[in-house]
């Protein structure tokens, strides 16, 4: 049998992009993940076998614990940054399916710009973002949020949609909060090519069948129509960059893709939460540490390029919020 050391020169490289052994042992220690030595005598050694047994075959799916949990809809649910300047994944969090996504859940940066897909037009919760400094661009649906005009009256968005005869509109907009003033933002909307508007009323159908309810005649006229909002001023920033930014939206899919090709990430091996959280945990970090060597594995297009190359606008979502910072 032959017996390997686990220190080596690989290793060493990644304890120190991690912060170095000392900082690995105050946080293991922080985190009672590695309380007081015994056959592994301290926590680099630890997390080195924690990765090996761990980092698996590919899947897509992250199931919370074993068949029954499954049976349950019970997931472990990835809430991620994805930084687009940089194209890298720059933060993580892992929590159960009772947790929500939030827009607010992940750090803010001042100056930064984030894009988020429908499920985070969070009136309160955009409030706060822009408080702390950070501008937004999120997909919103024509029923997402309760539109006003600067005079607090209602607007009906598709009516406006549907007068619109140049299928482009650059608007300012009210979203009601629960609480306090309505937020100022921008409305901004365009309407889709023939072929993603035929392919969005379709899926419209077929979730309306699937679901049972019966489709309105105003989710169909939406669906022609790519809507969005933002809190990025018409000076800084012309209709025609708002909708590139958003563009961008497809990169974080390619970037999980990706990240599955370069791991693998599948359901943890046991049914219990002590032993899962350390395998999704595992595989996360796992992909920060790979994220810088991307550059050398891919050769699809770079930021500025695909966000002025990319033929339409099509239909994105994601469990993430990419970030942009301000050029």
């Amino acid at each position: 049998m032959r017996h390997e050391s686990l220190l080596n020169e690989d290793w060493s490289n990644v304890v120190v992009r991690l912060g170095g052994a000392e900082k690995l042992h105050v946080t293991a220690r922080e985190t009672k993940a590695f309380l007081r030595p015994r056959e592994i005598t301290n926590a680099v050694d630890l997390l080195r076998l924690i990765l090996a047994y761990c980092l698996g075959d590919d899947a897509t799916t992250v199931p919370k614990k074993g068949p029954g949990a499954r049976k349950k809809n019970e997931l472990w649910r990835i809430h991620s940054a994805f930084d687009l300047p940089q194209e890298r994944f720059g933060h993580f969090e892992l929590t159960d399916q009772q947790a929500g996504e939030t827009l607010d859940r992940i750090p803010v940066v001042a100056g930064e710009i984030r894009l988020a897909d429908r499920a985070y037009v969070q009136p309160d919760r955009m409030a706060r973002l822009i408080e702390a400094g950070a501008d937004l661009v999120i997909r919103a649906g024509w029923k997402s949020a309760r539109w006003l005009d600067g005079e607090g009256n209602v607007v009906d968005l598709v009516a406006e949609l549907k007068a619109s005869a140049r299928g482009l509109i650059d608007r300012p907009i009210w979203i009601k909060c629960k609480r306090g003033a309505p937020l100022a933002l921008r409305l901004v909307a365009v309407k889709k090519p023939a072929q993603a508007a035929a392919a969005a009323r379709r899926k419209a159908r077929r979730g309306a069948q699937q679901g049972g309810h019966q489709l309105s005649q105003q989710t169909l006229d939406a669906a022609d129509w790519v809507i969005l909002v933002t809190s990025l001023k018409p000076k800084d920033f012309a209709t025609a960059d708002v909708l590139a930014l958003y563009r961008l939206r497809w990169r974080i899919e390619l970037a999980f893709k990706r990240l599955k090709s370069l791991i693998g990430l599948k359901g943890p091996p046991g049914t219990d939460e002590r032993s899962a959280r350390p395998h999704v945990l595992a595989h996360l970090l796992t992909i920060l540490l790979l994220e810088p060597f991307i550059d050398e594995l891919e050769d699809s297009p770079r930021l500025a390029e695909a966000a002025w190359h990319r033929p339409a606008l099509g239909d994105y979502s994601s469990a993430s919020s990419p970030r942009y910072s301000r050029p």
